[in-house]
């Protein structure tokens, strides 16, 4: 099964914003840090205890997630919100992948990540952000 959800983008407020977010809909939120996922590389020290991954499910079945996009990741304030595709069928997800892509702008090809999955993220030719998430892929 494959899952469609949004993802917001932050500048350094996603966990007050999941936060306010757990007040409005209820539901277990989990939150992982730069730090946390050893992301020391590229992001600025005083930046490593944000947000790099976000998760809010709520009890009526919604899914929001978000992160934080340190000063060295691009951000656009007019374009935080993301189309994130996730699962476990990884050809499903793959082939969702490769049309969507088509004609777009792949930004981080769809390759193994460092919490063990295969990640990757796109502009769709009409301009709208994608990142597709294969759970377990390698």
């Amino acid at each position: 099964m494959s899952v469609l959800n949004p993802y917001i983008s932050f500048r350094g407020e996603a966990r007050d914003a999941l936060e306010f977010y757990r007040g409005v809909f209820g539901g277990e939120l989990t939150m992982s840090t730069f730090r946390e996922f050893g992301m020391t590389e590229h992001i600025a020290d005083d930046e490593l205890d944000q947000i790099m991954h976000g998760q809010l499910e709520t009890p009526a079945g919604y899914t929001l997630m978000a992160a934080d996009s340190p000063a060295s990741m691009g951000f656009d304030d007019g374009s935080r919100i993301t189309i994130s595709l996730s699962g476990t069928e990884e050809s499903d997800l793959r082939g969702y992948w490769d049309a969507l892509a088509d004609g777009g702008d792949v930004t981080m090809p769809l390759e193994k990540a460092p919490w063990g999955d295969s990640f990757g993220q796109l502009v769709d030719r009409f301009g709208v952000a994608w990142m597709v998430n294969i759970t377990g892929a390698g």
